[in-house]
């Protein structure tokens, strides 16, 4: 299984449409999208780009009404913080690195996926390993997302000029 990790589009179209495009080329399974997205267009856009299930939360700078969510039959929604199994693996997901303790008491992840901060990171502490794709809105840093090949359970940070 093939996963993309987004964050912060900040209605960045032309950069989303081109990890969209990379994640078709690539026959990615599902996406994870790490919050503020931005408003209702890009939400639109993001479903419509791509079809399979995505897991979304909520972040900071999100103008969209939550109830659009329900129009889309591929995302999944967990608010501000939540949490998922894929293949054996406890994730959890949050926008901004304060809501890691709540995230933290939801399971023992095994992954956290976060964004707010843009800047591209993977560290892992104790058991649980933290991974923020950085923006896509290109905003104080360069375009990146994040591909995880579940299998193998190898993380790549993809700047989004070099895909």
């Amino acid at each position: 299984m093939k996963i993309v990790i987004i964050s912060d589009i900040h209605d960045n179209l032309p950069n989303l449409e081109k990890c969209l495009q990379w994640c078709r080329d690539n026959a990615i399974d599902q996406l994870i999208c790490c919050g503020d997205v931005t408003n209702s267009e890009t939400i639109k856009y993001l479903s419509e780009g791509f079809t399979k299930n995505i897991h979304i939360i909520r972040g900071n700078a999100d103008i969209y009404y939550e109830e659009e969510l329900e129009d889309y039959a591929n995302y999944t929604y967990h608010g501000r913080y939540g949490k998922f199994d894929i293949n054996g693996f406890h994730i959890g997901m949050c926008h901004e690195p304060e809501f890691f303790k709540q995230t933290e008491e939801m399971c023992a992840c095994n992954l956290v996926f976060y964004g707010h901060t843009h800047r591209p990171h993977i560290e892992k502490k104790k058991n649980t390993q933290y991974v923020n794709p950085g923006t896509l809105g290109a905003n104080f840093y360069m375009a990146t997302f994040a591909y995880w090949e579940v299998e193998t359970g190898k993380f790549e940070l993809k700047i989004l000029e070099e895909v």
